[in-house]
């Protein structure tokens, strides 16, 4: 499945891409997800993926030297959701490819650094139930007399 794949499919593809990679930043997997970011931007040319690899080194030492890398990691994430937002609107196709580097690098991040996203939205009168790591058992009544909805 593709980049075209749906406006919300894809925020949540660069939410993840972004998360990841300044969850790697400062780590023992960093180079590896430095090579595999810099290889997603090779689509732009030499040049800007020269600078894609200036722009993730310096980023990365920069959380190396932070004294709450988190805190450092939560500002740099913004930029990353926009280079990758760019990235992919230019080069759809890059989608899958991000979506294996993303799979690649978390298997190899310290579980301390394992970050999990879940968006969940309800619309029109939608329901949502939803669950990381467990489980969801919901027991509903059907609608009308005695379930409490739609009572005025």
């Amino acid at each position: 499945m593709g980049a075209q794949g749906g406006g919300t499919m894809l925020e949540e593809l660069i939410l993840a891409g972004g998360t990841t990679v300044v969850a790697a930043m400062a780590t023992d997997s960093w180079m590896a997800a430095r090579g595999g970011v810099a290889r997603l931007f090779c689509r732009r040319g030499e040049d800007q993926q020269a600078a894609v690899e200036a722009q993730l080194d310096n980023n990365a030492a920069l959380v190396a030297r932070a004294d709450d890398p988190e805190r450092v990691r939560q500002a740099l994430l913004p930029v990353w959701l926009l280079e990758l937002e760019s990235l992919l609107g230019q080069y759809p196709d890059a989608a899958d490819e991000l979506r294996e580097l993303i799979s690649a690098i978390q298997e190899r991040l310290p579980e301390t650094q394992r970050g999990w996203v879940q968006n969940n939205v309800a619309k029109d009168g939608g329901q949502v139930f939803a669950a990381q790591g467990g489980n969801v058992i919901v027991h509903q009544a059907p609608p009308g007399k005695g379930s409490g909805g739609d009572a005025q």
